[in-house]
């Protein structure tokens, strides 16, 4: 495990609008704020796009992504961690909850979701630390790095 201790800096409330697409709309706020760290909750609707359901086989490297398409409204609940990319582009990780007519589908929106009229996110800046992703040869993934 690696842990590093930071604080809470700025507090950002974000009211994304229909058809938003996430994470890029919050990578892109966290940007313009130049915001390097930081944890994301996420609130609302999302209407469309592909989520990342797991790898099509576990012991399998790098992963085969297994896709699932969203289509239609679906209520959304998220949690996510902001840091830079091995590029240095801040990049989200975020898992969402979607549900839909009592099935619900839980997955990584990294390859992007569509809001559907409204979706409602707080932004923590986290200082203090230096968290980044740096590419894992093995998955192929980009994974968090945390240092002190």
């Amino acid at each position: 495990m690696q842990s590093a201790e930071g604080k809470i800096g700025r507090v950002f409330m974000l009211r994304l609008e229909d058809g938003d697409l996430l994470p890029s709309a919050i990578e892109g706020f966290a940007e313009e704020k130049h915001i390097k760290n930081g944890f994301v909750l996420l609130v609302g609707g999302i209407g469309s796009g592909q989520v990342v359901v797991g790898p099509r086989i576990t012991d399998q490297m790098p992963p085969d992504a297994m896709l699932l398409p969203i289509d239609g409204a679906h209520e959304v609940v998220g949690v996510g961690i902001l840091a830079p990319g091995p590029a240095g582009k801040i990049t989200m990780h975020m898992h969402a909850a979607m549900g839909r007519s009592g099935k619900t589908t839980t997955g990584c929106i990294r390859r992007g979701v569509k809001t559907w009229l409204v979706a409602e996110a707080i932004v923590y800046e986290i200082t203090g630390l230096d968290a980044k992703r740096m590419l894992d040869k093995k998955s192929g993934f980009a994974l968090l790095q945390v240092k002190v």
